[in-house]
């Protein structure tokens, strides 16, 4: 009985967590540039604010919660893609910002720790499809496809910097990091796959 009292406890917390996160986003998307506070992500969300602060934390930890949500559905979106290839876990990440300007922009702007955004869910699947490209001999034999794939979401984050701040839009940020993925993917080409990896490049500017 205590097991499923200690069960049902935490799925009731799970779904409190759930409706705080989903408030903060309808707030933001209503207000873009107003300050939310855990009194008002509290009010919408129909908790105590301490119950905001218990399950989530102060506002810091609220950013960082938004971005584990991010990264969660990026997570089901690749997960029904089955194999994955390097190019669709860009497009997809890019498209999962696009798809929500407003909490992913704020989200980044105001997270003391944003750079880490895409170190998880992106990161992991990108690391695999590389390393799957290698094994089929795309890619070089002694490419270490771990530090490739942090080269190309260290680029791809400082797109997406540039995309929050309005410098580049939508187009030019999905270009951007598709531009960063073909320069690593030519440059560790393995030489018989050279030209065809080479060829993306050739047929397009650096965005």
């Amino acid at each position: 009985m205590r097991v499923v009292q200690g069960g049902l406890r935490e799925h009731r917390k799970a779904e409190r967590r759930v409706r705080i996160l989903e408030a903060t986003r309808e707030l933001l998307r209503e207000s873009p540039e107003s300050v939310i506070s855990t009194e008002r992500i509290a009010e919408r969300a129909q908790v105590s604010p301490a119950t905001v602060y218990n399950l989530i934390g102060p506002r810091e930890k609220i950013w960082e919660a938004l971005a584990a949500g991010f990264m969660d559905e990026l997570d089901g979106r690749l997960a029904g893609l089955g194999d994955v290839e390097p190019r669709e876990v860009v497009r997809s990440t890019v498209q999962l910002f696009v798809d929500d300007p407003v909490v992913s922009r704020r989200m980044v702007r105001e997270w003391e720790q944003s750079g880490l955004v895409l170190d998880r869910s992106p990161l992991t699947q990108l690391r695999q499809a590389l390393a799957e490209a290698r094994s089929e001999g795309l890619l070089r034999a002694d490419i270490d496809t771990d530090a490739l794939a942090s080269a190309i979401g260290t680029s791809c984050v400082g797109a997406l910097h540039q995309w929050v701040a309005a410098l580049i839009d939508d187009e030019r940020f999905y270009r951007r990091a598709l531009f960063a993925l073909d320069v690593a993917l030519a440059a560790a080409a393995a030489d018989p796959r050279r030209d065809q990896l080479l060829a993306p490049l050739r047929t397009r500017g650096t965005a």
